[in-house]
């Protein structure tokens, strides 16, 4: 597994609410640092007041290795018509923390996506990141020891994989409490 391959990260959940209720936990944006092990905070930028198509956030991120670091993504799919819906959004590094800054969401740091359908009586929730094609933690980690990049980005598709298990079961525990 390499980075320029673009790897990735998914976790799937079935929640037993309806999609508008899974719909209405996974497009709040404060939602995921309530079990994410490294978002700690986001908001809307530039006015926005939620989700739409070109709609800025920024996202406040700690790691024990990284320590802290800002972002700011794009919406960049939001399919809200019908039972199947997407929520997807482009990460930048706006401020140049990972080298030059790049703030264009054609080229991101990662790409975050969920997915939501009908199923059972509830709803099929997925989640999914890749990362890459731009500079992200995982390439300084690159940039110090080159010939380990397979362990250091199977490393990190893992953490990313286990953050999304919190995560997914978190909105799973809110949906199904009406909280």
């Amino acid at each position: 597994m390499r980075y320029a391959e673009g790897p990735s990260a998914h976790g799937d959940i079935h929640v037993g609410a309806a999609v508008p209720r899974v719909w209405e936990l996974v497009t709040d944006i404060l939602l995921p640092a309530r079990f994410s092990p490294e978002l700690c905070r986001a908001a809307w930028l530039d006015g926005a007041e939620g989700p739409r198509v070109g709609a800025r956030f920024e996202g406040h991120n700690h790691h024990r290795l990284l320590g802290e670091w800002r972002t700011v993504s794009y919406v960049t799919e939001l399919e809200a018509t019908g039972e199947r819906r997407v929520f997807a959004w482009a990460v930048t590094d706006a401020d140049g923390r990972y080298g030059e800054p790049a703030p264009d969401p054609a080229r991101p740091m990662a790409t975050w996506r969920y997915a939501l359908a009908p199923e059972d009586g509830g709803t099929r929730l997925r989640q999914s990141a890749r990362l890459g094609p731009a500079r992200s933690g995982v390439s300084l980690a690159l940039d110090r020891w080159p010939d380990r990049e397979e362990r250091i980005v199977a490393a990190r598709v893992e953490e990313l994989r286990a953050g999304m298990e919190k995560t997914l079961a978190g909105i799973k525990s809110l949906a199904e409490r009406g909280a």
